[in-house]
């Protein structure tokens, strides 16, 4: 499964692919769920529907489009879950990763406009889980990581994440995060 090989331990793998002159990166970060005071880069923050030995993967493609994985094993079987990428790494709090991250930012804090809280400015991985708790879900977005890219992917409690005025972004409570450095530096 994509993004979730390693030992489980926020493992990175960075690498570059320029044989086409394209300057495509690849990134890949994953992680096994624990609680916050025992987490190495995958947190869960709700064992319930986040459960620790749950495992996160992220497997980012970037050049001028990017395209972004996110592979999950051992979730609560069968249900929804929305997830994004954030600004900031995972921390003690679900609140810690800040942010969705936005190609474009919104002035404006919480971010609820669907001008700037959509699917094509903001990296939405909404996924439902199989049988045994597993999902892959890929999102493509229109852009690059020129000067600043996400740290992290939040998985939420909501089945999807909000398209509305007003509540655009919303996706419920930070059940688990995962950091994930999306560009190749690790930082």
């Amino acid at each position: 499964m994509a993004g979730c090989a390693g030992n489980g331990n926020g493992d990175e793998e960075a690498g570059t692919d320029d044989s086409e002159g394209s300057g495509a990166r690849t990134v890949s970060h994953s992680g096994v769920l624990a609680a916050p005071e025992a987490a190495d880069g995958a947190y869960t923050y709700d064992a319930e529907l986040a459960p620790e030995g749950a495992e996160l993967g992220v497997d980012v493609d970037e050049g001028d489009t990017t395209s972004v994985t996110l592979s999950v094993r051992g979730l609560v079987p069968d249900r929804a879950y929305a997830a994004h990428a954030h600004t900031d790494p995972c921390g003690a709090e679900g609140s810690d990763a800040g942010p969705h991250f936005q190609h474009e930012v919104d002035p404006n804090t919480p971010s609820t406009d669907p001008d700037y809280a959509n699917p094509d400015n903001e990296i939405w991985l909404d996924f439902a889980t199989d049988g045994a708790g597993d999902a892959e879900v890929t999102a493509e977005v229109p852009f690059g990581f020129a000067e600043r890219a996400p740290a992290s992917v939040v998985v939420h409690a909501e089945a999807e994440t909000a398209t509305e005025e007003g509540e655009a972004g919303a996706a419920g409570d930070r059940l688990a995060c995962l950091t994930a450095p999306f560009d190749s530096s690790g930082q």
